[in-house]
């Protein structure tokens, strides 16, 4: 593609690669969908004098931020069930409630509220694990977000599948659906091991080799699992998935809370993604993933905000925060997890985990322009110091400005482009009154 590119000229650059670097006086150029150079302002106002100029005087430019665990739909169900034990709001709550309402309607709904909330914080790509995965990866494609769509796959029927075999059908279906989508990349997401067998299992390791695909699941996320894995299979979660084959870097291990320290150096070296929600995870009181061990290990470790229904928001932002705090807090140390690190694992780390990290998750020439911009002149960001430590400890998602993916704007001066968020609200109070009335939960009914 020939022509003048859009220069985008913030007040502060954070590339993210090189590693560390706060650049002033900076321009990034953008044609079609791709990054096609990084330089000096000057240089590139008269290189292309002819360009158009997106003028981002009180901002700062970094890649888009990816989110590397939802469940998109489960928007819908946000505060429906809180302050539980993990297995009573799975058995007693949301899965009841998914059985009565869960459809296309409804995955359609949540997904674009999903999406809306997570584009409005500078999210440009999430990984994606619920039922009606062909519905999710529409709304993903229509909205013009970047998404990797997992197809889950249970032993237990559900309104999208008969058992595990009918899950990795229509997964690998939903694959040569969407192969060649520029957008949309399909993984397999086996719930979790506990609810999938040998069988099952060894088939989604089979596919995932001959076709690359990743596998999206959680893993050790209480310690009911643990020993649950000694009572059905008379082995560890670990071990077990080893034995199948599974362990591998196309595993994106989500929340490993229950980690012990003999496991990390196997865990660096297969390659295994670790996918870290510590809001959830502290919600729930599942445990805590040992982050900073992880990395010291050699393990890549990227950041997902999981379902809104246990979250209970979709502000990777604020996951972020979080994950660094708690880092600190569960080492004893504050020099573990610092500001920039904890924006790699929403960036680099995830490109890393797709396998995506020549495409994306950094600001660089010949990469895609997936970009968000944030504000910096708002109180809480005032005096600014250290950009990156703002970002982390102090910028809210609210100060997100401008997001593009692919080099198309959807969101600009904190307005959306493309999407009617005014019909989107609408629908998910239809959603609520109508689940209310299904199950008896009225608005603010203690739990």
């Amino acid at each position: 593609m020939t022509g003048q590119p859009d220069l985008i000229l913030p007040r502060l650059l954070v590339p993210v690669r090189p590693a560390r670097q706060v650049l002033e006086n900076m321009a990034v150029a953008v044609r079609g969908a791709d990054i096609v150079a990084v330089l000096p302002r000057k240089a590139a106002l008269a290189r292309w004098p002819g360009a158009r100029r997106i003028a981002l005087d009180e901002h700062m430019l970094l890649p888009g931020l990816i989110n590397m665990h939802t469940h998109s739909p489960m928007t819908l169900l946000r505060g429906y069930a809180d302050d539980l034990d993990l297995q009573v709001w799975l058995n007693d709550f949301i899965w009841p409630a998914e059985k009565a309402f869960m459809g296309p309607d409804f995955v359609k709904t949540g997904t674009e509220l999903a999406i809306a909330e997570m584009l409005r914080g500078g999210t440009t790509c999430f990984s994606e694990m619920y039922f009606f995965p062909e519905i999710i990866a529409a709304a993903a494609r229509e909205a013009g977000m970047r998404a990797w769509v997992g197809a889950p796959v249970i032993m237990f029927p559900t309104a999208w599948a008969n058992g595990c075999d009918e899950c990795i059908d229509k997964g690998l279906s939903l694959g040569e659906r969407w192969r060649d989508d520029p957008l949309i990349t399909t993984a397999l997401a086996p719930h979790t091991p506990y609810s999938v067998d040998d069988a099952a299992l060894r088939r989604v390791a089979m596919a995932s080799e001959e076709n690359g695909m990743r596998i999206h699941m959680h893993v050790l996320e209480t310690a009911w699992e643990t020993g649950e894995s000694q009572r059905q299979h008379g082995k560890a979660t670990l071990q077990r998935l080893a034995d199948l084959g599974l362990l591998n870097e196309r595993l994106l291990a989500v929340h490993m809370t229950q980690l012990a320290d003999a496991d990390l150096p196997g865990l660096a070296e297969a390659g295994v993604n670790v996918i870290h929600c510590p809001e959830s995870n502290l919600k729930l009181a599942s445990g805590m993933c040992p982050v900073a061990d992880l990395m010291d290990a050699g393990v890549n470790v990227a950041l997902g905000t999981d379902g809104a229904a246990s979250n209970n928001d979709l502000d990777l932002l604020a996951e972020a925060r979080t994950a660094a705090l708690l880092a600190k807090g569960v080492a004893a140390d504050p020099c573990v997890l610092d500001a920039f690190q904890a924006l790699e694992m929403m960036t680099m780390n995830a490109a890393a985990a797709l396998g995506q990290a020549d495409r994306i998750g950094s600001v660089e020439a010949g990469k895609l322009a997936d970009l968000c911009a944030i504000r910096l002149d708002a109180l809480s960001t005032t005096p600014v110091y250290d950009p990156v430590s703002h970002l982390i400890y102090a910028a809210s998602s609210r100060q997100v400005s401008h997001v593009w993916v692919g080099g198309r704007a959807l969101l600009a001066d904190g307005e959306f482009l493309h999407m009617d968020t005014t019909t989107l609200i609408e629908q998910a109070h239809a959603w609520q009154k109508r689940i209310s009335a299904g199950t008896g939960v009225a608005a603010g009914q203690a739990r």
